[in-house]
């Protein structure tokens, strides 16, 4: 069996009429889903979706837009998907290259010719380079989108496949190289191998030639943890080896070892998020610590000498202190000095400390720009390589992202940030205007809003709506080329809602919406939807809103809990049976964020976010498009199938979707992309009585 050939995980907790609807390639299932797709493009297809879709290709499909990169070395790697080469194409070039108008291109894989070639439904997954000669690469291929991905090394010298090389079936699981001739193997590949979540229990050291599934074993955890890595570390002096098991979402623990496995265990809270770089560590606790006499406030960021902790030294320098509307977004090393990234009542910044041992030194970045959304991260691929460069990518919803370079090591003050590429603007942005807003949530909690849109309203606004409130993962408004060509040039207006359960504010932002939370961050949601009637902005009928995944949750639930506010719902790949999930495919490694079915008290309060169990008849319930995609092996397909079943068995105006291809996403090229989201749009649009002509 392969990692994609399901058996049916069959959930039988209680008695549940579309259970059949989990059988992935079950007949009947895909009998139904093949004609619940036809059905949903017979009302939402024809002239104005086909203009949709094409004008979002061409977008996507861009000769002119920017082209993301990595350092390695000399080369600057990338891949790159267009009309020509929907699949993609792995390529390299130089920095003074790419710093042209129109740089030269390396080809080294083309992966349509290789899909044709295998016949195989490859979508690019990412390649590890061997980075001590960088002659080899380990390349991820998955089939139609899937997280499950087949290994395969490649010669970059001939530009082709070791036939006798680091080749792996398909798993879920990854690699790191030790040298060109080892590596550490995290994957679920082989009797035993997986954890209940489907994920790597252990780590194997992998010799050329050897059999993967006989290679020893020198790291494992329980079955019962989400999964292991391990991870070579070479920015110390001498070789060190770094092994990490992670037994719930939003804990670690981490040990120290060499190739024969861990030696010593790092006596760090299981909830920290922590990173070391030479001699130096710098960590990050979820909760209040107290340690060497010190309290240390959830959320703060602390560092010490990495040999002085490992010998018993608890005496850590306070770096950053988080507030209320002040919290640290990430912190990464770089040349041997720690970059951290905060947003302050949502307003990105940045800093930069250098580690000593009497005291640590701080400076701000202050020529990062500052306003709209932007990202900092380390040129170089290989931490050890990193020379004080690094990327920054620069946003706003009506601004195109630009990459810019900026050297840490340059003489204070520092200069502004080179400007190397930046995207076209890509749907006209003349009349809209970006503000913030606030909501007051059931509990009283201020919800911030951005909103995109004409200046001003007539009170009856076709309002597109969206949040995700999950995981402590920050949203924070980007330039969307696709509601900006489908909705705000024709006059619409766009929400983004910092739900609780992100973690723009930090750990309590998320704690507050997590768990039996969950139902609060709902609320805040409904709450937004209902300020933007309040501001007259728009009416109830002409909100659509969507969400993917956890936010693919947060809309099944505003069809159950507050259908009024709403005139339409695009749910997508979501989460939605709260009774079974744990038992679909990763759904056990997500009991952390949402909680355990199988224990009584915390069913209390998930089976009144169980959208599924909750749907009852005669509710004023809005017209809603559940999308999901067959290849889907994170979140079970069968969520929005059921939920669509059930819906529709009910008596509501609920239609379904679902490609083959495309994994837990929009699809595996910028067509099938285009087509999801264009269909979506068609819908909601449609549903709130909004009818525009796109060409």
């Amino acid at each position: 069996m392969t990692a994609f050939d399901f058996r049916p995980t069959l959930n039988a907790p209680d008695d549940d009429p579309y259970l059949w609807l989990e059988d992935i390639e079950g007949e009947r299932a895909l009998d139904w889903t093949a004609s619940q797709s036809a059905r949903t493009l017979g009302h939402f297809g024809g002239t104005q979706f086909d203009r949709d879709r094409e004008a979002l290709t061409a977008i996507f499909d861009r000769p002119d837009k920017m082209p993301m990169i990595m350092r390695r070395g000399q080369y600057l790697y990338n891949f790159w998907q267009d009309a020509r080469n929907p699949r993609g194409l792995w390529r390299r070039t130089t920095l003074a290259a790419y710093k042209k108008a129109d740089p030269q291109w390396e080809l080294l894989l083309d992966l349509d010719a290789v899909a044709t070639s295998d016949r195989e439904d490859w979508v690019w997954g990412g390649a590890s380079i061997e980075p001590e000669r960088r002659e080899r690469a380990v390349l991820r291929l998955s089939r139609g989108g899937s997280d499950a991905v087949v290994h395969r090394e490649f010669d970059l010298g001939s530009l082709s496949f070791v036939a006798d090389g680091f080749n792996l079936p398909e798993a879920k699981g990854g690699i790191e190289w030790l040298d060109p001739h080892r590596l550490l193997l995290s994957s679920a590949l082989g009797d035993g191998m997986a954890t209940r979540s489907g994920y790597a229990r252990t780590v194997r050291l992998w010799k050329r030639g050897a059999d993967p599934l006989t290679s020893a074993v020198i790291f494992e955890a329980d079955s019962e943890s989400l999964g292991v890595s391990g991870h070579l570390d070479r920015t110390a002096g001498t070789e060190r080896l770094w092994f990490f098991e992670t037994p719930a979402f939003f804990e670690m623990i981490g040990h120290v070892g060499d190739r024969s496995g861990p030696k010593m265990r790092i006596d760090l809270p299981q909830d920290a998020r922590w990173n070391g770089f030479g001699d130096w560590l710098a960590v990050r606790p979820r909760k209040p610590w107290m340690v060497g006499g010190t309290t240390h406030a959830a959320d703060a960021l602390i560092g010490i000498s990495l040999s002085s902790f490992l010998a018993g030294e608890r005496s850590f320098a306070a770096l950053f202190e988080p507030g209320d509307r002040r919290s640290l977004q990430s912190f990464f090393w770089n040349d041997g000095k720690l970059i951290i990234s905060c947003l302050v009542n949502l307003v990105p910044r940045f800093e930069m400390f250098s580690p000593g041992r009497q005291e640590w030194t701080s400076r701000a970045l202050d020529t990062v720009p500052a306003e709209g959304t932007v990202h900092l991260w380390s040129f170089d691929a290989e931490r050890h390589e990193t020379n004080g460069e690094v990327l920054i990518s620069a946003q706003d919803p009506i601004t195109p992202p630009k990459l810019l370079l900026l050297d840490l090591n340059a003489a204070a003050p520092f200069g502004a940030p080179v400007i190397l590429k930046r995207n076209p603007e890509n749907f006209d942005a003349s009349r809209l205007v970006v503000t913030r807003h606030e909501a007051v949530s059931t509990d009283g909690e201020m919800i911030p809003y951005t909103q995109v849109g004409p200046a001003n309203g007539n009170g009856d606004a076709p309002v597109h709506l969206t949040a995700y409130g999950g995981y402590g993962k920050s949203v924070v408004p980007h330039y969307n080329s696709s509601l900006g060509k489908l909705w705000l040039e024709r006059g619409g207006t766009c929400v983004v809602a910092n739900i609780r359960g992100g973690g723009e504010f930090g750990t309590r932002w998320h704690e507050a919406g997590r768990r039996a939370g969950k139902r609060l961050a709902h609320d805040d949601f409904a709450a937004v939807a209902a300020d933007l009637v309040r501001r007259g902005i728009t009416l109830p009928r002409r909100i659509a809103a969507q969400g993917g995944s956890n936010g693919g949750l947060l809309i099944a639930n505003m069809l159950t809990r507050y259908p009024e506010r709403f005139g339409a719902l695009f749910c997508t790949v979501p989460l939605i049976d709260m009774r079974g999930y744990t038992k679909l495919l990763a759904g056990a490694s997500w009991i952390d964020e949402y909680g355990d079915p199988d224990k009584p008290e915390e069913w209390i309060f998930l089976k009144e976010i169980s959208a599924y169990h909750a749907a009852t008849p005669g509710q004023p319930y809005p017209p809603i498009l559940l999308a999901t995609r067959k290849r889907d092996d994170r979140v079970h397909p069968g969520h929005a199938r059921k939920m669509g079943a059930k819906l529709q068995a009910l008596g509501y105006p609920a239609y379904f979707y679902e490609p083959g291809a495309g994994g837990h996403g929009y699809g595996k090229n910028n067509r099938e992309r285009a087509a999801f989201i264009a269909l979506g749009t068609n819908f909601l649009r449609s549903a709130i009585g909004w009818q525009v002509d796109i060409r």
